[in-house]
């Protein structure tokens, strides 16, 4: 699974620091936890078990920083299967 222009988008976005975020995107229940600035840093797509635990795939993201906070590198690896 690859991830679209449109996820990347609303991955893309600043959240709540040190947090974990459930939604639904499209036809996916989607949850991801977030960084102490407030990146998405970790991203669970698929479905909703009965006991709250999404079945599908798990990425991670991989971000690469100046001094100053400049982001270089943004990159999210698949990290198979949650």
């Amino acid at each position: 699974m690859k991830l679209g222009a449109q996820l990347l988008a609303l991955l893309a976005k600043v959240y709540k620091p040190s947090s974990m975020i459930e939604t639904t995107f499209q036809r996916y229940d989607i949850a991801f936890k977030t960084d102490e600035q407030g990146r998405p840093i970790l991203l669970y797509i698929g479905r909703r078990e009965p006991g709250g635990k999404i079945k599908g795939e798990r990425f991670t993201r991989r971000l690469l920083t100046t001094a100053d906070g400049l982001i270089i590198k943004d990159h999210w690896d698949n990290k198979g299967k949650a």
